[in-house]
């Protein structure tokens, strides 16, 4: 397989057109009728892939609705910020280790029963939650174990429904399905929390009952997926491997490598939950109003979902490799600014860069995996590729706290600098210098 850069121009036709003899003059002897090819169903009218892409659309909505209203129960009822501190890391812990046995289940069981099995576990969690809320029988043990298992149905579910994607779409349409899916991931943080404060201020467990309501039209939406979430050869190899070897294809794989070390540096350097703890705390050290820090996180925040929007135009009009060298170098570049940029709201514009390019990467490195991994495997690397990433954040979150309390905000940024030019550097080998399109790559 070449690994020169494809132009992302290039139609399907092209790709699939054959040596380039069969592209010469015909041949005399050759039938003078031929069968046409069929042409390719737009990703918009597959129907199943935008089944799956609805019902992931609803349980992510319902996931940020109900975990946005976790930390506002919590203070309402005991006024406690380590509780609520306490709730959200070990969320993000629990759903990062859950995901390496759910890539396991993901190639093991049928991935349109599990996920459905994941939903109406959090439809039966999330409604008994809100009769015990509308009772005020919910105590701080209660609220830990519904949120410890929704983060457990949330860890052990998401491998499945980005492995599906493989089977559902060609792999001409690997792209623009991965970048439709970063847009449902983004645009639930953006809608969810608003709809979860929004409904908690009518009565405390609204939230939650919305949250399952929403996880039950997910469930339903499954129904409509009438395409294989997984192929024969999958479901045939079910017995063979184990949970090692998605990490194993992942480290072995010449591109995967590369850009994961690259992905984990980059997630510890800039983690959201990181980077808004260094604007907060370095907008109050300037001086500024809660108002101005809420502008400014919002401005920081909306480059995400920019992001996912545009993450389809900008792999059709630039290379792979010129997006990875561009997102990879561009943080090195906007920690500096971060560290000598004075004011607060400017700081928002400058993040706004990195967040923008993180839909665009996961695009990039979601494609790729989907195009070199097997479906037998997609479940398993997948399950890698989320506990390693999410694993990071918690490592660049408390860096943020400790090198701020230690040395002040200058030092925050440019540690985010150190962290995120070493991890940059594998994406100046050959390899990533040279990427030749997913589709080009595809197994």
């Amino acid at each position: 397989m070449s690994t020169e850069p494809r132009e992302r121009g290039t139609s399907t036709q092209e790709l699939d057109a054959g040596p380039p003899e069969a592209l010469s003059e015909p041949d005399a002897a050759a039938p003078e009728t031929a069968v046409p090819e069929t042409p390719e169903t737009p990703l918009i009218k597959n129907w199943s892939f935008q089944a799956l892409w609805t019902s992931e659309a609803f349980a992510a909505i319902a996931k940020e609705t109900a975990e946005i209203a976790y930390p506002l129960l919590i203070l309402a009822t005991t006024g406690s910020t380590v509780y609520a501190g306490a709730v959200g890391s070990m969320q993000l812990i629990v759903a990062s280790l859950m995901s390496i046995p759910g890539g396991t289940l993901a190639d093991r069981l049928d991935r349109k029963l599990f996920l459905m099995a994941c939903n109406l576990i959090r439809v039966v969690l999330l409604g008994l939650f809100s009769v015990l809320i509308f009772t005020q029988n919910a105590s701080m043990p209660v609220i830990f174990g519904i949120a410890l298992c929704s983060s457990i149905c949330f860890g052990i579910g998401q491998p499945a429904g980005v492995a599906a994607i493989k089977a559902l779409v060609p792999p001409s349409q690997l792209t623009d399905a991965t970048a439709q899916n970063q847009v449902r991931y983004f645009g639930a943080t953006l809608v969810g929390p608003p709809i979860g404060g929004a409904l908690f201020g009518v009565a405390r467990a609204f939230p939650y009952l919305a949250a399952a309501v929403s996880f039950l039209i997910s469930s339903v939406l499954l129904l409509f997926v009438r395409k294989p979430m997984q192929n024969e050869e999958s479901r045939a190899a079910k017995e063979k491997g184990g949970t090692a070897e998605g990490f194993r294809f992942l480290f072995k794989h010449p591109i995967l490598r590369p850009l994961i070390i690259w992905i984990m540096g980059s997630n510890m350097a800039f983690t959201h939950s990181g980077v808004f703890l260094a604007l907060i705390a370095t907008a109050e050290g300037r001086g500024a109003s809660s108002s101005f820090i809420g502008v400014t996180l919002a401005v920081a925040g909306v480059g995400g979902l920019v992001g996912s929007m545009a993450a389809g135009w900008v792999f059709k009009k630039f290379k792979p490799s010129t997006i990875v060298l561009w997102g990879a170098w561009i943080g090195p570049v906007v920690a500096i600014l971060l560290a000598v940029t004075p004011g607060v709201i400017p700081l928002g514009f400058i993040v706004t860069l990195v967040f923008i390019r993180g839909p665009i990467i996961s695009t990039v490195f979601l494609s790729y995996l989907a195009a070199v991994a097997p479906d037998k495997l997609q479940g398993r690397v997948l399950g890698a590729v989320f506990f390693m990433s999410m694993s990071a954040a918690p490592i660049g979150v408390f860096l943020v706290g400790l090198i701020f309390n230690l040395a002040g905000s200058t030092w925050v940024f440019i540690t985010m600098c150190a962290i995120s030019g070493v991890a940059a550097l594998p994406t100046l080998t050959k390899r990533i210098r040279t990427l030749p399109a997913p589709e080009a790559v595809a197994v």
